[in-house]
């Protein structure tokens, strides 16, 4: 789903997602977020191939039991150079994760 300034993405985790336990892994996790934001700053600035993730910080909050995951993707600043945002990960028992997220986006003589 896209809105204005924000951005839903769903995974419903399978067996490959899961790690020893149960727990969805927690790369899964931050793919999740990465492309969300990776998807939020591409519908704003149109398709740059060289937009590269510059920071991602992830705190995780709860452990995920397996089932439906989604991301909501929030832009906080989308300057010339650098996007920022949020990216806020949920379960189905609530929130599981939350990215901070900083994209670089090369000037458009590299375009």
């Amino acid at each position: 789903e896209l809105g204005e300034g924000a951005l839903t993405l769903r995974l419903r985790s399978t067996e490959r997602h899961l790690r020893p336990g149960g727990t969805i892994s927690g790369p899964t996790i931050f793919t999740l977020a990465d492309l969300a934001f990776y998807q939020l700053t591409l519908s704003l600035i149109g398709p740059v191939p060289l937009a590269v993730t510059t920071q991602l910080n992830l705190s995780f909050m709860r452990r995920p039991d397996p089932g439906l995951l989604e991301a909501t993707a929030t832009m906080l600043k989308l300057g010339r150079r650098l996007a920022v945002g949020d990216v806020l990960i949920e379960g189905e028992e609530g929130p599981v994760a939350h990215a901070q997220v900083t994209y670089s986006i090369p000037p458009p003589e590299k375009r």
